[in-house]
């Protein structure tokens, strides 16, 4: 088992930045894919944000590119999202999450999750 632990979620009013951090434990994060999703209020989980194992691929959301940048540090088993420009609409419970094959969006597919960190972004 991966177990995902996932942080650095808070308040932050509009236009303001915040950066998640997950740190994994169990197994190195060097040979999986690693992402992030959402669940909005009253919405299903969807897709933010992955990175390949070295970092070299990533894929995001039409929603939050050129906003949230994703990295990953493999020595210390650690992967990040930088979140700037936020939004209200951002307002979401965030999971990390990982998978030992390529990236994809769908949140079904993939095998380990973080328990979730709250962020708030007041208008």
């Amino acid at each position: 088992q991966v177990h995902l632990v996932d942080s650095g979620g808070g308040l932050v009013q509009a236009g303001g930045s915040l950066r998640l951090s997950c740190t994994a434990s169990g197994r190195t994060i060097s040979s999986y894919t690693m992402g992030w999703f959402r669940q909005l209020p009253r919405k299903e989980r969807e897709f933010v944000a992955a990175s390949s194992w070295s970092g070299d691929s990533t894929n995001y959301a039409d929603s939050v590119k050129g906003r949230f940048t994703i990295s990953r540090d493999n020595a210390k088993n650690t992967v990040y999202l930088q979140m700037s420009t936020l939004k209200p609409e951002d307002t979401a419970v965030y999971f990390c999450a990982a998978r030992p094959g390529r990236i994809t969006v769908d949140d079904r597919t993939w095998n380990y999750w973080g328990q979730g960190t709250q962020v708030t972004v007041s208008s």
